[in-house]
Protein backbone atom coordinates (compact mmCIF):
# COMPACT_ATOMS: atom_id res chain seq x y z
CA UNK A 1 0.00 0.00 0.00
CA UNK A 2 0.92 3.75 -0.55
CA UNK A 3 1.14 6.26 2.08
CA UNK A 4 0.59 9.82 0.80
CA UNK A 5 -0.10 12.99 2.63
CA UNK A 6 -3.31 13.26 0.67
CA UNK A 7 -4.44 9.21 0.61
CA UNK A 8 -3.77 6.90 4.23
CA UNK A 9 -6.50 4.74 4.91
CA UNK A 10 -4.98 2.96 7.92
CA UNK A 11 -1.39 2.59 9.58
CA UNK A 12 -0.53 0.17 11.94
CA UNK A 13 2.44 0.29 13.93
CA UNK A 14 3.25 -2.39 16.49
CA UNK A 15 4.87 -0.29 19.89
CA UNK A 16 6.75 -1.89 22.61
CA UNK A 17 6.40 1.06 25.60
CA UNK A 18 9.73 0.36 26.60
CA UNK A 19 10.72 3.81 28.35
CA UNK A 20 14.91 3.76 29.57
CA UNK A 21 15.55 4.88 32.65
CA UNK A 22 18.07 7.40 31.33
CA UNK A 23 18.84 8.21 27.85
CA UNK A 24 20.14 4.90 25.20
CA UNK A 25 22.98 4.28 25.01
CA UNK A 26 25.35 3.33 22.06
CA UNK A 27 27.28 0.94 24.33
CA UNK A 28 25.41 -2.05 26.20
CA UNK A 29 28.39 -1.20 29.28
CA UNK A 30 27.41 -0.86 32.40
CA UNK A 31 28.83 2.65 33.43
CA UNK A 32 30.03 3.18 36.55
CA UNK A 33 31.73 6.38 37.65
CA UNK A 34 33.74 6.19 41.19
CA UNK A 35 34.62 9.43 43.16
CA UNK A 36 37.25 9.27 45.70
CA UNK A 37 36.45 12.54 47.68
CA UNK A 38 38.51 15.45 48.22
CA UNK A 39 42.34 15.53 47.08
CA UNK A 40 45.34 18.10 46.34
CA UNK A 41 44.59 20.88 48.56
CA UNK A 42 41.58 19.44 49.91
CA UNK A 43 42.47 16.52 52.33
CA UNK A 44 39.55 15.90 53.98
CA UNK A 45 38.91 15.32 57.75
CA UNK A 46 42.07 14.75 59.63
CA UNK A 47 40.94 12.77 62.35
CA UNK A 48 43.44 10.79 64.30
CA UNK A 49 45.73 12.35 62.18
CA UNK A 50 44.79 10.41 59.12
CA UNK A 51 44.04 11.85 55.78
CA UNK A 52 40.81 11.35 53.93
CA UNK A 53 41.66 12.11 50.35
CA UNK A 54 44.32 9.34 50.74
CA UNK A 55 42.05 6.73 52.26
CA UNK A 56 38.97 7.72 49.76
CA UNK A 57 40.67 7.11 46.82
CA UNK A 58 42.47 3.71 47.87
CA UNK A 59 38.99 2.41 48.37
CA UNK A 60 38.43 3.80 45.31
CA UNK A 61 41.51 2.47 42.66
CA UNK A 62 40.75 -1.48 44.99
CA UNK A 63 37.02 -1.14 43.70
CA UNK A 64 37.86 0.05 40.33
CA UNK A 65 39.89 -2.83 40.07
CA UNK A 66 37.64 -5.54 40.55
CA UNK A 67 35.31 -3.61 38.73
CA UNK A 68 37.48 -3.80 35.49
CA UNK A 69 37.72 -7.46 35.88
CA UNK A 70 33.70 -7.25 34.35
CA UNK A 71 33.83 -7.39 30.69
CA UNK A 72 30.21 -5.81 31.23
CA UNK A 73 31.45 -2.99 32.80
CA UNK A 74 32.71 0.20 32.23
CA UNK A 75 34.88 1.58 35.03
CA UNK A 76 35.67 5.74 35.83
CA UNK A 77 37.11 7.59 37.56
CA UNK A 78 37.43 11.23 38.76
CA UNK A 79 40.30 11.12 39.97
CA UNK A 80 43.04 8.15 40.54
CA UNK A 81 46.02 10.46 41.59
CA UNK A 82 46.06 13.13 44.42
CA UNK A 83 44.44 16.16 42.68
CA UNK A 84 41.97 18.49 43.50
CA UNK A 85 38.76 18.26 41.10
CA UNK A 86 36.17 21.07 41.34
CA UNK A 87 32.57 19.22 42.85
CA UNK A 88 30.67 20.25 39.64
CA UNK A 89 33.10 18.52 37.76
CA UNK A 90 32.87 15.20 39.33
CA UNK A 91 29.61 15.60 37.90
CA UNK A 92 30.39 16.48 34.49
CA UNK A 93 32.57 13.71 34.23
CA UNK A 94 29.60 11.25 35.09
CA UNK A 95 27.26 12.74 32.68
CA UNK A 96 29.60 12.86 29.97
CA UNK A 97 30.19 9.50 29.87
CA UNK A 98 26.04 8.92 30.44
CA UNK A 99 26.46 6.76 33.76
CA UNK A 100 24.44 4.17 34.78
CA UNK A 101 25.70 4.88 38.68
CA UNK A 102 27.87 7.15 40.49
CA UNK A 103 29.50 6.30 43.64
CA UNK A 104 31.06 9.36 45.99
CA UNK A 105 33.84 7.77 48.74
CA UNK A 106 34.46 9.38 52.01
CA UNK A 107 34.99 9.03 55.86
CA UNK A 108 33.37 10.78 58.62
CA UNK A 109 34.60 12.89 61.44
CA UNK A 110 32.48 13.59 64.60
CA UNK A 111 33.41 15.26 68.23
CA UNK A 112 32.29 12.16 70.01
CA UNK A 113 33.24 8.45 69.44
CA UNK A 114 30.73 8.09 66.60
CA UNK A 115 31.78 5.05 64.49
CA UNK A 116 29.88 3.04 61.92
CA UNK A 117 29.27 3.05 58.10
CA UNK A 118 26.30 4.91 56.41
CA UNK A 119 25.07 5.68 52.72
CA UNK A 120 23.51 8.61 51.72
CA UNK A 121 21.33 10.09 49.07
CA UNK A 122 20.11 13.77 47.56
CA UNK A 123 17.12 15.13 49.45
CA UNK A 124 15.88 17.25 52.01
CA UNK A 125 18.11 17.13 55.52
CA UNK A 126 16.13 15.06 57.70
CA UNK A 127 17.90 16.23 61.11
CA UNK A 128 21.33 18.65 62.31
CA UNK A 129 23.28 15.75 61.94
CA UNK A 130 22.31 14.54 58.14
CA UNK A 131 23.06 18.95 57.45
CA UNK A 132 26.11 19.10 59.68
CA UNK A 133 27.40 16.43 57.47
CA UNK A 134 26.53 17.84 54.02
CA UNK A 135 27.98 21.07 55.07
CA UNK A 136 30.98 19.44 55.55
CA UNK A 137 31.47 17.73 52.28
CA UNK A 138 29.94 21.01 50.37
CA UNK A 139 32.20 23.71 51.98
CA UNK A 140 35.11 22.26 49.66
CA UNK A 141 33.20 24.48 47.06
CA UNK A 142 35.27 27.46 48.85
CA UNK A 143 38.17 26.27 47.05
CA UNK A 144 37.12 26.69 43.89
CA UNK A 145 37.85 29.17 41.79
CA UNK A 146 34.64 31.14 40.65
CA UNK A 147 32.05 28.82 42.92
CA UNK A 148 29.60 31.55 42.90
CA UNK A 149 28.96 31.21 39.31
CA UNK A 150 29.66 27.38 39.26
CA UNK A 151 26.79 26.79 41.79
CA UNK A 152 24.41 29.51 41.07
CA UNK A 153 24.90 31.14 44.34
CA UNK A 154 24.47 28.41 46.47
CA UNK A 155 25.29 29.03 50.01
CA UNK A 156 26.15 25.74 51.24
CA UNK A 157 25.64 27.00 55.52
CA UNK A 158 21.99 28.21 54.31
CA UNK A 159 19.89 25.09 54.60
CA UNK A 160 17.16 26.89 52.56
CA UNK A 161 19.62 26.66 49.83
CA UNK A 162 19.93 23.25 50.27
CA UNK A 163 15.63 22.74 48.25
CA UNK A 164 16.60 23.87 45.01
CA UNK A 165 19.10 20.80 45.01
CA UNK A 166 16.49 18.51 44.91
CA UNK A 167 13.95 18.35 42.30
CA UNK A 168 15.46 17.47 39.20
CA UNK A 169 17.61 14.27 41.05
CA UNK A 170 14.05 13.18 42.35
CA UNK A 171 13.14 11.25 39.42
CA UNK A 172 16.66 9.39 40.39
CA UNK A 173 15.57 8.90 44.07
CA UNK A 174 14.10 4.93 44.17
CA UNK A 175 17.40 3.99 41.92
CA UNK A 176 19.59 5.70 44.25
CA UNK A 177 18.19 4.58 47.49
CA UNK A 178 17.73 0.90 46.49
CA UNK A 179 21.88 1.11 44.99
CA UNK A 180 22.63 2.92 49.08
CA UNK A 181 20.63 -0.51 50.41
CA UNK A 182 23.24 -2.74 48.50
CA UNK A 183 25.70 -0.68 49.51
CA UNK A 184 25.02 -0.40 53.94
CA UNK A 185 23.34 -4.55 53.53
CA UNK A 186 27.05 -5.49 52.26
CA UNK A 187 28.82 -3.30 54.99
CA UNK A 188 26.34 -4.35 58.18
CA UNK A 189 26.00 -8.36 56.90
CA UNK A 190 29.67 -8.99 55.86
CA UNK A 191 32.04 -6.28 57.44
CA UNK A 192 30.17 -5.97 60.51
CA UNK A 193 30.09 -2.16 61.08
CA UNK A 194 27.73 -0.66 62.77
CA UNK A 195 25.06 0.31 61.03
CA UNK A 196 24.03 4.06 60.31
CA UNK A 197 21.56 3.48 57.45
CA UNK A 198 20.72 5.01 54.38
CA UNK A 199 19.77 8.77 54.52
CA UNK A 200 19.33 11.81 52.53
CA UNK A 201 20.90 15.75 52.76
CA UNK A 202 21.82 18.46 50.70
CA UNK A 203 25.25 17.05 48.68
CA UNK A 204 25.90 19.11 46.05
CA UNK A 205 28.03 16.90 44.67
CA UNK A 206 24.99 14.25 43.77
CA UNK A 207 22.67 17.10 42.53
CA UNK A 208 24.43 17.96 39.94
CA UNK A 209 24.73 14.12 38.53
CA UNK A 210 21.62 13.26 36.46
CA UNK A 211 21.69 9.30 36.73
CA UNK A 212 21.29 6.71 40.30
CA UNK A 213 23.61 8.68 43.03
CA UNK A 214 25.29 7.83 46.44
CA UNK A 215 27.81 8.91 48.92
CA UNK A 216 29.65 6.52 50.98
CA UNK A 217 30.31 7.56 54.89
CA UNK A 218 32.89 4.79 55.17
CA UNK A 219 33.68 5.19 58.67
CA UNK A 220 34.55 7.86 61.10
CA UNK A 221 38.13 8.37 61.33
CA UNK A 222 37.73 10.64 64.64
CA UNK A 223 37.20 6.71 66.43
CA UNK A 224 40.17 5.20 67.04
CA UNK A 225 39.30 1.95 66.31
CA UNK A 226 38.03 2.74 63.02
CA UNK A 227 39.94 5.42 61.85
CA UNK A 228 43.17 2.46 62.57
CA UNK A 229 40.69 -0.31 60.44
CA UNK A 230 39.92 2.59 57.14
CA UNK A 231 43.33 3.42 57.22
CA UNK A 232 44.93 0.29 57.40
CA UNK A 233 45.25 -1.62 53.91
CA UNK A 234 43.67 -4.58 55.15
CA UNK A 235 40.45 -2.51 56.22
CA UNK A 236 40.28 -0.46 52.86
CA UNK A 237 40.18 -3.47 51.02
CA UNK A 238 37.63 -4.71 53.23
CA UNK A 239 35.33 -1.58 52.68
CA UNK A 240 36.27 -1.84 48.38
CA UNK A 241 35.37 -5.69 48.54
CA UNK A 242 32.00 -5.29 49.88
CA UNK A 243 30.66 -2.15 48.03
CA UNK A 244 32.48 -4.27 44.32
CA UNK A 245 29.71 -6.65 45.63
CA UNK A 246 27.44 -4.15 46.28
CA UNK A 247 27.75 -2.40 42.23
CA UNK A 248 27.34 -6.21 41.47
CA UNK A 249 24.19 -6.93 43.30
CA UNK A 250 22.40 -3.37 42.15
CA UNK A 251 23.44 -4.15 38.75
CA UNK A 252 21.78 -7.37 38.95
CA UNK A 253 18.56 -6.03 40.61
CA UNK A 254 18.17 -3.84 37.76
CA UNK A 255 18.68 -5.99 34.89
CA UNK A 256 16.39 -8.36 36.65
CA UNK A 257 13.76 -5.22 37.08
CA UNK A 258 14.11 -4.06 33.10
CA UNK A 259 13.85 -8.02 32.16
CA UNK A 260 10.35 -8.25 34.09
CA UNK A 261 9.29 -4.68 32.48
CA UNK A 262 10.29 -5.99 29.00
CA UNK A 263 7.87 -9.20 28.87
CA UNK A 264 5.11 -7.00 30.60
CA UNK A 265 5.53 -4.59 28.03
CA UNK A 266 5.89 -7.03 25.18
CA UNK A 267 2.33 -8.76 26.09
CA UNK A 268 0.84 -5.39 26.30
CA UNK A 269 1.40 -4.98 22.82
CA UNK A 270 -1.35 -2.48 21.27
CA UNK A 271 -1.87 -1.59 18.13
CA UNK A 272 -2.13 2.08 17.17
CA UNK A 273 -3.82 3.36 14.35
CA UNK A 274 -3.52 6.48 12.72
CA UNK A 275 -6.30 7.95 10.53
CA UNK A 276 -6.16 9.71 7.48
CA UNK A 277 -8.10 13.08 8.87
CA UNK A 278 -5.47 13.28 12.11
CA UNK A 279 -1.71 12.57 13.23
CA UNK A 280 -2.03 13.58 16.62
CA UNK A 281 2.03 13.12 17.31
CA UNK A 282 3.65 15.58 19.62
CA UNK A 283 7.43 15.89 20.55
CA UNK A 284 7.33 17.27 23.90
CA UNK A 285 10.75 18.02 26.16
CA UNK A 286 10.86 16.50 29.32
CA UNK A 287 12.65 19.17 32.22
CA UNK A 288 11.90 17.91 35.44
CA UNK A 289 10.27 15.17 37.72
CA UNK A 290 9.22 15.39 41.34
CA UNK A 291 7.04 13.95 43.62
CA UNK A 292 5.68 17.04 44.62
CA UNK A 293 2.80 18.41 42.29
CA UNK A 294 4.02 22.17 40.99
CA UNK A 295 1.51 24.81 39.63
CA UNK A 296 1.82 24.78 36.18
CA UNK A 297 2.84 28.41 36.22
CA UNK A 298 5.92 29.63 34.03
CA UNK A 299 7.71 31.23 37.50
CA UNK A 300 8.23 27.52 38.67
CA UNK A 301 9.85 26.43 35.59
CA UNK A 302 12.28 29.38 34.74
CA UNK A 303 9.57 31.23 32.51
CA UNK A 304 9.21 28.48 30.15
CA UNK A 305 5.64 27.75 28.61
CA UNK A 306 3.28 25.86 28.16
CA UNK A 307 4.09 23.11 30.75
CA UNK A 308 2.21 20.34 31.09
CA UNK A 309 2.10 16.89 33.32
CA UNK A 310 2.08 13.81 33.51
CA UNK A 311 1.58 11.30 36.45
CA UNK A 312 3.65 8.08 36.04
CA UNK A 313 4.81 5.64 38.52
CA UNK A 314 4.15 7.95 41.05
CA UNK A 315 6.30 10.63 39.99
CA UNK A 316 4.96 14.06 38.06
CA UNK A 317 6.51 14.68 34.80
CA UNK A 318 6.79 18.44 33.19
CA UNK A 319 7.20 18.49 29.70
CA UNK A 320 7.36 21.86 27.77
CA UNK A 321 6.33 22.58 23.96
CA UNK A 322 4.67 20.56 21.98
CA UNK A 323 6.15 20.37 18.81
CA UNK A 324 5.42 18.31 15.28
CA UNK A 325 8.52 17.75 13.93
CA UNK A 326 11.28 15.78 15.18
CA UNK A 327 13.48 18.35 13.89
CA UNK A 328 12.26 21.96 15.32
CA UNK A 329 12.09 19.56 18.84
CA UNK A 330 15.73 18.92 18.44
CA UNK A 331 16.82 22.97 17.57
CA UNK A 332 14.74 23.77 20.74
CA UNK A 333 15.88 21.73 23.01
CA UNK A 334 19.44 22.76 22.41
CA UNK A 335 17.95 26.54 22.75
CA UNK A 336 16.81 25.08 26.56
CA UNK A 337 19.92 23.05 27.78
CA UNK A 338 21.86 26.41 26.81
CA UNK A 339 18.95 28.54 28.98
CA UNK A 340 18.38 26.15 31.98
CA UNK A 341 17.87 22.50 32.00
CA UNK A 342 20.96 20.64 30.93
CA UNK A 343 19.18 17.45 31.54
CA UNK A 344 16.14 17.78 29.84
CA UNK A 345 15.40 15.53 26.70
CA UNK A 346 12.81 14.74 24.35
CA UNK A 347 9.74 12.36 24.52
CA UNK A 348 7.56 11.85 21.73
CA UNK A 349 3.33 11.17 22.07
CA UNK A 350 0.71 9.72 20.15
CA UNK A 351 -1.98 11.04 21.71
CA UNK A 352 -1.73 10.89 25.30
CA UNK A 353 0.66 8.06 25.12
CA UNK A 354 3.93 7.94 25.15
CA UNK A 355 5.97 6.17 22.18
CA UNK A 356 9.54 5.76 21.13
CA UNK A 357 11.38 7.83 19.53
CA UNK A 358 12.00 5.64 16.78
CA UNK A 359 8.09 4.93 16.45
CA UNK A 360 7.47 8.54 16.47
CA UNK A 361 9.97 9.14 13.54
CA UNK A 362 8.78 6.35 11.28
CA UNK A 363 4.98 8.04 11.45
CA UNK A 364 6.39 11.34 10.58
CA UNK A 365 8.37 9.96 8.16
CA UNK A 366 5.31 7.72 6.63
CA UNK A 367 2.73 11.12 6.85
CA UNK A 368 5.72 13.21 4.78
CA UNK A 369 5.79 10.62 2.33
Amino acid sequence: MKFTKFSITTLIILCFFLIDLHSQKSSSNFVVVLDAGHGGKDPGNRGNGYYEKNIALNIVLAIGKKLESQSDIKTIYTRKTDIFVDLFQRANIANSADADLFISIHCDAHNSNAYGAGTFVLGLHANQRNFEIAKKENSVIFLEDNYEVNYDGFDPNNPESVIGLILMQEEYLDQSITAASSIQKRFVGELGRKNRRVKQAGFIVLKYTYMPSVLVETGFLTNKNEGSFLNSTRGQKLMANSIYKAILDYKKNLENSLNKLSLNEKNKKEDIIVSSKKYDIAYKIQIAASRRKLELKSYNFKGLEPISILLEDNMYKYYYGSFLKHKTVVKELKKIKKKSYKEAFIVPFLGKTKISLKTAMEIEKKIKS
